[in-house]
């Protein structure tokens, strides 16, 4: 890929990203207090696991593009003074601006160098961008089917729900 390629991809990724952090927030934020611990298989990571490894990964896939290396996390369970959808969001807002900081600082040819994804891919740093932004709108998915079970709210994701109505 070239840097110029690398830019279009970086801003195309980019526009989408920044429609999407809205809608992620909104739906973690619906998660009942006190239901957090909620799964709807015993297979399944629990609502506070799921909402944090959504936004933890996300913050991490971002520095990892900007370190142009992905190194495995160490210690990446919820932390101790995580307890509440709340606190996911808090974090998420602390820590968002800040990773995507460093990513808008990268040149195009930064952008387009390959960063190698544990053996599994190799793609120019640009393309994990979208790759990025599947994996959030996958689990963000799966959060929100958790929602009604809880006792909560679905709200909008890409049109009206049957709680929150297209205005």
């Amino acid at each position: 890929m070239q840097p110029s390629e690398a830019m279009l991809v970086f801003n195309m990724a980019m526009a989408e990203y920044d429609s999407e952090v809205p809608v992620t927030r909104k739906v973690i934020a619906a998660v009942p207090a006190g239901q957090e611990g909620y799964a709807p298989d015993p297979r399944s990571m629990n609502a506070l696991k799921l909402a944090w490894h959504i936004v933890a990964s996300e913050i991490w896939f971002l520095n990892s593009i900007a370190d142009g290396e992905f190194v495995p996390e160490e210690g990446a369970g919820v932390p101790a003074e995580v307890k509440s959808a709340a606190d996911v969001v808090a974090w998420y807002d602390t820590y968002r601006d800040g990773a995507l900081a460093r990513l808008k600082a990268m040149s195009g040819a930064e952008l387009a160098e390959p960063i190698d994804f544990f053996g599994l891919l190799n793609l120019p740093g640009a393309a994990y961008l979208s790759f990025n932004l599947r994996h959030v709108v996958h689990h963000r998915g799966q959060l929100s089917a958790y929602l009604r079970p809880m006792g909560g709210k679905v709200p909008s994701i890409y049109g009206g729900s049957a709680d929150e109505p297209m205005s």
